[in-house]
């Protein structure tokens, strides 16, 4: 999977899902050594204690992400090196935290790619109640997702999809980017994209029908750039 996300995007991923009408769940979290991921879904529910992380790895198979719900919150820091350490260990491809992260330098050095809402110094002081369900979902941003979920993450954030559509989606998302690459080349040649989505022919058309929009257009002429 990550073998055939390395040459795309979320951005190529999210619109592929627009496209066959899959939601789109995305967060914007930020990379913090640059790397990408993209794996099955291994969710812990973090209440104040690594113990959830390490039980999280005991299930975990190669490939997948770890996936941290602390509620967003930006009082403390939830993963660490120790943290990154372990499931690299564990053969865990990466790390999503919606929440932060601290040891940004050492996480760095370990090579591990991870996504958080930012660092901070200070690790929880606190501990509460484990959920039942604290290794079976994790609420990140607007979206719950589970082991029957794959997670993508890049520079430009991060998006879920449905494991059982991933080969859809992908080769959708492959077949965007191509339509992409192509467009740009022929603006370097001094083709615009105007010219190359016939933008004269849609202004024409919505003259005479002012319902049409430019998506309707552009999937006429096989030439979506938006989606």
């Amino acid at each position: 999977m990550l073998e055939r996300f390395k040459d795309l995007t979320t951005a190529h991923v999210a619109d592929a899902c627009v496209r066959v009408g899959v939601p789109v769940r995305t967060v914007s979290l930020t990379a913090v050594n640059g790397g990408r991921v993209a794996g099955r879904v291994l969710p812990a529910q973090h209440v104040g204690s690594v113990d959830v992380f390490l039980e999280a790895f005991e299930s975990a198979e190669p490939g997948d992400v770890l996936v941290v719900d602390n509620g967003g919150r930006r009082d403390e820091a939830c993963v660490g090196d120790m943290a990154a350490l372990e499931a690299q260990a564990a053969g865990v491809a990466g790390i999503v935290i919606w929440g932060l992260h601290r040891d940004t330098v050492d996480i760095t050095a370990i090579g591990l790619p991870v996504f958080s809402l930012g660092a901070l110094p200070t690790g929880p002081l606190r501990l509460d109640p484990q959920p039942a369900d604290a290794l079976s979902t994790a609420t990140i941003g607007d979206w719950t997702v589970t082991r029957d979920d794959v997670v993508f993450a890049d520079e430009d954030g991060v998006i879920f999809v449905p494991a059982d559509r991933v080969d859809e989606l992908l080769t959708l998302a492959e077949s965007i980017r191509d339509t992409e690459h192509r467009q740009a080349d022929e603006i370097r040649a001094g083709r615009s994209l105007r010219q190359q989505v016939r933008f004269a022919e849609f202004l024409t058309a919505r003259a005479a029908d002012p319902t049409l929009t430019f998506r309707q257009h552009l999937r006429a002429v096989k030439g979506a750039i938006e989606e």
